[in-house]
């Protein structure tokens, strides 16, 4: 919002620019599912230009969607060192329904780059609000690592449109919080009297901050310098065109191959009943119907004309673009099956050295930073005392290689795996190089 952004300039603070809120803006539009610049376009008929419609797989809602139920569901588990803490930050969680609505904001962090968590005291009250990226605005930051930040959000109060703003910053090492609010006329803002009860300003005397910042795990290739993260798919929207491309070209193929009747004008008009009602030959609501006129030999005859489909085709070439984009956005490659027109999610255990388990790994390291700073900031606000804190994550899609590994060692022991089939699946070895090597001696040797 550039108002923001401009107010924000007017007080001395160091912004993003907001041409990088524009790339937020493209990710969102992929996320809703609709790019008025992919997905509207026009046709020439012959006669005239006119305004199609592609459809769309929605890939910018399943990608981050699946990449939060990988990383943030009900099996993710806090292990904190006292009882206290535990039971606290079990109760601060529940009632800020934080695996429903941190989950929500893990998939929207992934589809616009950004996401945060921002903790507030509301009388006795601790409340978690989740912001997600264009709602962020990043004042100081060293490395990366925004340390001041300032969190929009808008409000309906009747007729009017009210922004409000959640200003973090540090004096001498502490941290103090700025609440501002603003009517919103267009994209005029004017300052307004907050509601009664929130201080315009909040010292919380303490250097723990009081929000997160969640990014996915992957550098930032659009602008190095900044400190917001980029979406998951954001060197993938080429593929994600090209597999709308082919998804509306199927969906069309069924469209425009259905089967067609072809009848002469003179059998398709209207006729006289006997009680002088007229009634026509054929119903209008018949699509398979087409009327012609009668040809130049003068015959009159009905013909049938049934399109072959191109399904196979373009069910191949989906898969293929599908393929791409799941290695693309870190799934590796068949994460996502596309069978008899619809898309679907492999549910297969995954190996502990597939690109899948790597990039979970990598990404669970910065979402293991903001859930260690937002338990650190509970406690810090509830006053109980610094943080031992162990997160646990949910492992049962994990496949252990080394325990399957000692398992196809024992069935070569018992003879019920040939030593060439372990070495075939092993070490990526043809049937034939495999055969020979055992052949030369170069096979297992089990005692």
């Amino acid at each position: 919002m550039r108002a923001i952004t401009q107010y924000l300039q007017e007080r001395g603070y160091t912004c993003v620019p907001d041409s990088y809120y524009s790339y937020i803006d493209l990710w969102q539009k992929w996320y809703k599912g609709k790019v008025p610049s992919v997905h509207s376009y026009s046709q020439y008929n012959g006669k005239k230009k006119i305004r199609r419609t592609r459809k769309s797989l929605g890939l910018g809602k399943t990608i981050p969607e699946d990449w939060a139920n990988l990383l943030l569901n009900e099996k993710v588990n806090f292990s904190l060192k006292t009882k206290k803490q535990q039971i606290k930050i079990e109760e601060i969680l529940r009632a800020n329904e934080f695996y429903c609505k941190g989950n929500n904001l893990v998939e929207l962090t992934f589809a616009l780059g950004t996401g945060a968590f921002v903790e507030f005291m509301d009388g006795e009250d601790l409340h978690i609000d989740y912001i997600r990226a264009g709602m962020i605005y990043p004042l100081t930051w060293d490395n990366g690592r925004i340390t001041e930040c300032a969190f929009a959000s808008e409000r309906v109060s009747g007729k009017k449109k009210m922004v409000y703003l959640n200003i973090h910053r540090r004096e001498k090492g502490k941290y103090v919080i700025e609440n501002r609010l603003f009517e919103r006329n267009g994209t005029a803002l004017t300052v307004v009297d907050l509601p009664e009860g929130v201080m315009p300003q909040v010292k919380t005397g303490s250097s723990i901050p009081r929000f997160q910042i969640l990014t996915p795990n992957i550098a930032n290739n659009i602008d190095s310098d900044c400190p917001l993260g980029i979406s998951v798919y954001a060197n993938a929207l080429d593929q994600f065109e090209t597999a709308d491309i082919i998804f509306d070209s199927y969906a069309n193929e069924y469209r425009l191959g259905k089967k067609r009747i072809t009848v002469p004008i003179t059998m398709a008009r209207a006729q006289m009943e006997e009680d002088g009602t007229v009634t026509p030959v054929f119903d209008d609501a018949d699509t398979e119907f087409y009327a012609v006129p009668q040809d130049d030999k003068g015959e009159n005859k009905i013909q049938e004309h049934n399109m072959e489909l191109r399904s196979a085709a373009h069910s191949t070439g989906i898969q293929d673009i599908l393929n791409l984009v799941s290695w693309k956005c870190g799934f590796g490659m068949k994460r996502y099956k596309f069978t008899n027109g619809d898309m679907k999610t492999a549910t297969e255990v995954i190996s502990d050295n597939s690109d899948l388990y790597r990039n979970m790994r990598k990404h669970e390291q910065h979402l293991t930073n903001a859930l260690t700073g937002l338990i650190n900031a509970i406690c810090d606000m509830l006053h109980l005392g610094k943080a031992e804190l162990t997160i646990s994550y949910d492992d049962s899609i994990i496949e252990d290689t080394d325990k399957e590994r000692g398992i196809d060692r024992q069935d070569v022991r018992d003879g019920i795996m040939q030593p060439y089939e372990y070495r075939m699946k092993w070490y990526a070895e043809d049937e034939q190089t495999a055969k020979s090597k055992v052949g030369a001696g170069v096979g297992l040797r089990l005692e």
